[in-house]
């Protein structure tokens, strides 16, 4: 396990600041889940927060929420601090869940009007608002549907949409991706890009490196409840990996273990692959050319290795 970052993000103008947690900690019992997170989340940026299963991710969010108190520590969000005023600040927060919870009993269109009641919204504003949403989540032709006759991608626009009635200032996003197939991501993904180019703030979670490195101007990696890397994603990427990868698959990979780690700057084997990493792949790939029954694979690093590299290959449950 990589040490915990002390520092993980360059100072920042407090007034621009949309999050601003110093020290802070939860504990359950004697079990500490969150271990004194620093945490800047700069206005207009989309910041990723990723981790392994368990490593406080949730936890961490449902503080920024005020959805758990912190055990110690100092937390404002949108200049409130929480959670004396979590209140207020939620009503600035749009928040779309990992799984969808939509009212089955509404139709698309009802949805979104019954979710703008609960900010105290009314009125032909909200109409015009709600139609706004509706063309802006690709959902104006099915706003009578029933929600049971939605696909799954448009069940998770229409979350994200409602997520957005209020007009919120910083809009949180557990997994918004999970369990869609390709098209329905890439719909998503130009939404959420174009939140961002409209000035919103986006903090959202994901098990997608593609997707974190897509999207996240700022990730902060998390395990263990301490924030152990910080930085863009092309920067993690520069710090902490050699720029070229070359994985090897099958039973009969031992032969390489030795020849491949002295071709290259790093060798990792992980069950029946062999990850070799370095900065000049010529030599193993000349080496590789001349054994054409050894299948491989040659890639750039990403952040995926990266993730791997600091959280470690166990499985986590």
């Amino acid at each position: 396990m990589a040490a915990p970052l002390q520092n993980p993000t360059p100072q920042a103008d407090v007034g621009e600041l949309v999050v601003r947690a110093r020290g802070l900690r939860k504990r359950y019992g004697d079990t500490e889940v969150v271990c004194g997170v620093d945490l800047d989340v700069r206005r207009g940026e989309c910041f990723g927060l990723l981790g392994p299963n368990g490593a406080g991710k949730t936890t961490t969010l449902r503080m920024l929420l005020g959805q758990t108190p912190p055990s110690d520590g100092e937390l404002q969000v949108l200049g409130h601090p929480v959670p004396e005023q979590a209140r207020q600040a939620r009503n600035r927060i749009g928040v779309v869940p990992q799984m969808d919870n939509l009212d089955p009993d509404f139709t698309v269109r009802e949805n979104l009007f019954t979710y703008a009641r609960y900010f105290g919204l009314d009125g032909p504003e909200v109409q015009q608002r709600v139609d706004r949403l509706l063309e802006f989540a690709q959902l104006d032709g099915r706003s009578r549907a029933q929600i049971q006759a939605l696909s799954g991608g448009m069940k998770r626009r229409l979350s994200l949409a409602r997520a957005l009635v209020n007009e919120p200032d910083l809009v949180v996003l557990d997994e918004p991706s999970t369990g869609l197939d390709p098209q329905a991501r890439q719909h998503i993904w130009q939404r959420l890009n174009a939140l961002v180019e409209q000035g919103r703030t986006l903090i959202l979670t994901t098990h997608y490196m593609e997707e974190a490195e897509r999207l996240c101007d700022r990730l902060a990696i998390i395990d263990h409840g301490a924030i152990i890397a910080c930085d863009t994603p092309r920067r993690l990427i520069a710090e902490h990996i050699e720029p070229h990868v070359i994985e090897l698959r099958g039973h009969d990979i031992g032969r390489w273990q030795e020849e491949g780690a002295a071709l290259a700057d790093r060798a990792e084997r992980v069950g029946d692959t062999l990850l070799f990493y370095t900065r000049d792949p010529e030599p193993l790939l000349a080496a590789l050319g001349a054994n054409p029954e050894q299948r491989y694979w040659h890639r750039p690093a990403g952040l995926e290795d990266v993730f791997l590299r600091l959280t470690g290959h166990e499985l986590r449950d």
